[in-house]
């Protein structure tokens, strides 16, 4: 190779070194800016119905009368109460409150009376949805024009406020009145679907809907569900406020938002996954769960369980997304209380692969491996039992269970709705 050759060789060489390494210090940068992206996305804060309502200046309320069925989780991003959001709006008339379980400040404990009463803060007329009366009367609406709905749900069919949304919904259609819904995010997601539609027969408060236990939607898509598939006796004129930046992939912590307790059972957000966990086989009263001790829903204990041999047992079964761990603890508010039991804490690793309904099914089958001799749905009341099957939505899986206490035995029951509510409930997804 002559010099002038080998110069422009070399030449060549240093450009293409060049190029390589411009490219490399590139795809670098790319990669440095997908990754800051991905954090911004992560931190990024969803943004409320409340909120974008907000943004929108109340611009749907305008020149109407206003209702608001709300409780003490209907609060903005900045943890302002609903309540006072729209009594300080200019050009917002609220006239009345409504109130679900708990009330609509949360002073009222889970399962008690909601009494009828004036909000002491606002002066507002408060009418109680949570006594004898759970859906709104003629007399209650007649001096509305549009009732806002803003609570937080945990995504669970047992859970009273879908059951007050719907009765509101129907009251609405009958009476010609409009409804909003401020939407809030499924703290288990907008993935998870889990449990059998209510049969007939086993329709009450706590399932009032024929969904599936864990029904994977948000207030708003599911309200749009309830309305346009007429699972309320009357349509009624519904606008859903949708949130902005929520994911259906995204848990609770992954929000950015602020948890305000949903019940006072449910003080933090993981409790929405230990809720649907164990809280069907907490309605039969023979297992502690958490429930009057630190660790609400996050717990299977009985005084007459060893601890070690029942997380031993769990742990072999290599349930998918959860682990377990021997816990021996004193509750003070319960069946049990101050006896001391033994028995297992669960730990969710995996929210989405964990199929948090059949835990609990499968915690029955362990204790019957380790004591054949205790019949757990022999040691209830009729009463318990009752409570389990209208939770459940159906009685096959008692009956079921109660043969030899495997779930694989209900398995397929548990199971046989959740391919065609996927494809049902899709078309109301409101967020992808």
């Amino acid at each position: 190779m002559n010099s002038n050759a080998n110069m422009n060789f070399q030449k060549i060489r240093v450009i293409l070194y060049s190029i390589i390494n411009n490219c490399m210090f590139m795809r670098i940068i790319l990669s440095l800016c997908i990754s800051f992206l991905y954090v911004l996305s992560a931190l990024a804060q969803v943004t409320l119905g409340i909120d974008v309502l907000k943004q929108r200046d109340f611009d749907i309320l305008k020149g109407k009368r206003v209702g608001l069925l709300t409780n003490a989780t209907g609060v903005d991003s900045n943890l302002q109460s609903t309540i006072d959001v729209l009594n300080s709006a200019d050009g917002v008339n609220l006239v009345c409150l409504f109130a679900p379980e708990h009330g609509v400040r949360g002073n009222v404990y889970a399962g008690g009376t909601v009494s009828g009463s004036v909000d002491s803060k606002t002066g507002l007329k408060v009418h109680s949805l949570y006594g004898k009366t759970k859906k709104p009367t003629v007399d209650m609406l007649k001096d509305v024009d549009v009732v806002v709905y803003d609570i937080q749900d945990v995504g669970c069919r047992s859970y009273t406020f879908i059951s007050s949304l719907g009765l509101l919904m129907e009251a609405a259609g009958e009476n010609g009145k409009e409804v909003v819904v401020l939407d809030r995010p499924n703290p288990l997601g907008g993935n998870k679907v889990e449990g059998p539609l209510v049969s007939e027969g086993y329709f009450s408060f706590i399932s009032k809907y024929p969904i599936p236990y864990v029904y994977g939607l948000t207030p708003g898509e599911l309200a749009n569900l309830l309305n346009e598939e007429g699972l309320t006796k009357k349509k009624c004129n519904l606008t859903v406020v949708p949130m902005k930046g929520w994911r259906r992939d995204m848990d609770y912590s992954q929000t950015g938002l602020r948890w305000v307790m949903t019940s006072p059972q449910i003080p933090y957000w993981q409790c929405a996954a230990y809720y649907p966990m164990s809280g069907i086989v907490g309605e039969l009263g023979v297992l502690q769960i958490g429930v009057g001790y630190t660790i609400p829903f996050d717990a299977f204990a009985a005084d007459w369980v060893n601890a070690d041999s029942l997380a031993m047992e769990l742990n072999n079964m290599k349930l998918d997304g959860v682990s377990f761990r021997p816990i021996v603890y004193k509750p003070q508010f319960s069946a049990l209380s101050g006896k001391i039991v033994q028995g297992v804490q669960v730990y969710v690793d995996d929210l989405q692969k964990a199929r948090l309904t059949e835990v609990q099914f499968r915690v029955l089958e362990a204790l019957h491996n380790l004591y054949p001799s205790k019949d757990i749905f022999g040691m209830c009341s009729e009463k318990t039992k009752k409570s389990f099957d209208n939770v459940c939505g159906t009685n096959m899986i008692r009956l079921k269970m109660s043969e030899r206490y495997r779930f694989d035995d209900v398995k397929d029951i548990w199971r046989d709705s959740e391919s065609s509510w996927r494809r049902k409930s899709k078309k109301y997804h409101l967020y992808e």
